[in-house]
């Protein structure tokens, strides 16, 4: 049972720095966090991510941004109920640490790495590719990672990456083909996150308000080009093919999370981190649904699988000035997302190294810049080795999916802690209390029944072109986990708002993979045995047992 002890919530302050080589700066306020959570969310999504959903799901891509927005809402609920109670850095980690124990604590610690770092990777492809649009000329081999080089030259397609490996100089017989914007990018923002939050947030905000303009320039541009007749078929693969876009769509809304990792940094955290959240969660849904249908509306869903669908449309239009705007927008919005999610992951580090599950250097306040130093340079290279290596397709499907895993526990967490009875505390957020004894069986069995009339459709996969069909396993164990919210939310009188969280994000999973599943269990697996080899007997809470 030590493997699920627990952090008492009282325990848990924001003084947590004393003994680790000083505090963190307290500098930022509601409309920084807020600042910082749009700059975390919108970015690869919005400029990369949202080609592929389109092309997958059609104009009805707009119905899964909504799906998607109202489980992320739920999160954000349930993200500012523990940020209220538990104002330090860690995020879902230190969530979990309170309400399911240790071992769960560690795994969401190691799934949020998927999230910041791994998660970057795939950004700063994508900022590769609009950075090279801006400034031409670099050779091929040195604007495209190596495992996508040499796919294409495996394949014999003729293209950027078959170039690139045919013309790469060569050492000892390896060839030199890496993404060097990609690799000089990750290196800046290392730089700067290691620096200082105060020099992060100021050029953060500036960021966030040039790339929201040049949005609004992209929209007013492209209303006036829409043609309504692309969006005739709305719904052009059915709803397996908008379930298709999970990965895409979920990933353009990951990052309003990251601002719960600034705790220690907010001045008033138990008031500024929910809305900051929540704020920044609205104002990014509105944006992608608004954008979603200006892209679908000027060119065909089936043109827009493609790296950088913004660039593309308004090419095939001839509207080529707009073409430079948007790589502008996209390097902007890039680097912000970069810049918030490297800031995210050493804190989260930070966290873990005070409970005793990582090494101690891993907490250590840099004495002048007073930012996790050591775990902020250690970040830098968990992003820049893979870059290397890896390809962006990889990392898009393992991030969203380590991603929806963590919020699940999250809301799920909230699940076991007391009522929350700090109602009239001025400034404190508080998690409207709604029973769900009966809404939410009531909705469990309307819902089956809807369901089951229409079964084949729902638990079995149709491959059209290999005239096979399966089933859908991730499916059918949702409705196993719906049936159980259900059953215990009757029993327990569960709050409604984070059970709708755990059952909208266990639902998006179902979109994902069996590869990407696959992936996804052998990361836990080396993430368990680091914790058994190292965590569990250096934990704080096992010594603290022991004396």
């Amino acid at each position: 049972m030590n493997l699920f002890r627990k952090k008492d919530p009282s325990t848990v302050s924001s003084d947590e720095g004393d003994g680790h080589g000083g505090h963190l700066n307290k500098v930022l306020n509601v409309r920084d966090l807020t600042f910082f959570g749009v700059a975390a969310i919108i970015g690869g999504g919005t400029f990369s991510a949202i080609g592929q959903a389109c092309h997958a799901a059609g104009p009805a891509v707009v119905i899964l941004y909504v799906i998607c927005a109202i489980a992320c809402g739920f999160t954000a609920m349930c993200y500012a109920e523990f940020a209220s109670r538990v104002p330090v850095s860690g995020s879902a980690y230190t969530y979990a640490y309170v309400s399911f124990g240790e071992l769960f604590a560690w795994i969401i610690g190691w799934a949020l790495l998927m999230e910041y770092s791994i998660g970057n990777i795939y950004i700063a492809f994508s900022w590769s590719g609009y950075f090279t649009n801006l400034i031409p000329g670099l050779p091929e081999y040195l604007t495209i990672n190596y495992t996508a080089a040499h796919s294409a030259f495996l394949s014999n397609t003729l293209g950027e990456g078959y170039s690139a490996w045919t013309n790469a100089p060569q050492i000892g017989g390896l060839r030199i083909i890496f993404d060097l914007p990609a690799v000089v990018i990750n290196i800046l923002i290392t730089a700067l996150v290691f620096i200082g939050t105060k020099e992060s947030r100021n050029i953060s905000n500036a960021m966030v308000l040039v790339k929201l303009v040049i949005i609004v320039l992209v929209i007013t541009v492209g209303i006036f080009h829409v043609d309504i007749d692309n969006w005739e078929p709305f719904m052009p693969n059915g709803f397996t093919g908008v379930m298709a876009g999970v990965s895409a769509v979920f990933f353009a809304y990951i990052g309003f999370d990251a601002v719960s990792t600034l705790a220690e940094e907010s001045k008033n955290p138990q008031r500024d981190l929910p809305r900051g959240m929540i704020y920044s969660l609205v104002i990014c849904t509105v944006i992608y649904i608004i954008l979603a249908l200006v892209l679908t509306g000027m060119v065909s869903y089936t043109s827009l699988g493609v790296s950088d669908p913004l660039a593309e449309i308004f090419k095939s239009k001839g509207i080529k000035w707009m073409l430079f705007i948007v790589s502008i927008a996209a390097v902007v919005a890039m680097t912000s997302v970069m810049l918030v999610f490297q800031m995210g992951q050493p804190r989260i580090w930070m966290s873990m190294s005070r409970d005793g599950l990582l090494p101690k250097r891993f907490a250590s306040i840099h004495p002048r810049f007073k930012t996790p130093g050591f775990s902020t340079i250690i970040t830098g290279l968990v992003v820049g080795i893979p870059i290397f290596f890896t390809d962006e397709n990889f990392v898009l499907d393992f991030t969203s999916i380590g991603t929806l895993f963590a919020f699940v526990l999250v809301c799920g967490g909230v699940l076991t802690l007391p009522r929350n009875t700090d109602a009239k505390v001025k400034g404190k957020f508080r998690m409207p209390y709604v029973n769900a004894k009966w809404i939410v069986p009531v909705i469990t069995v309307a819902g089956m029944t809807l369901v089951f009339m229409k079964a084949s459709d729902i638990f079995y996969i149709v491959n059209e072109e290999a005239k096979t069909t399966s089933f859908n396993y991730p499916m059918i164990i949702f409705f196993f986990v719906w049936a159980s919210v259900a059953l215990f939310s009757f029993i327990r009188n569960y709050s409604l708002i984070p059970v709708l969280g755990v059952l909208s994000c266990c639902y998006l999973l179902t979109g994902m993979g069996w590869k990407n599943w696959v992936m996804f269990l052998i990361w836990l697996l080396i993430g368990l045995a680091v914790y058994l080899l190292y965590g569990y007997k250096n934990s704080k809470l096992n010594t603290q047992n022991k004396t």
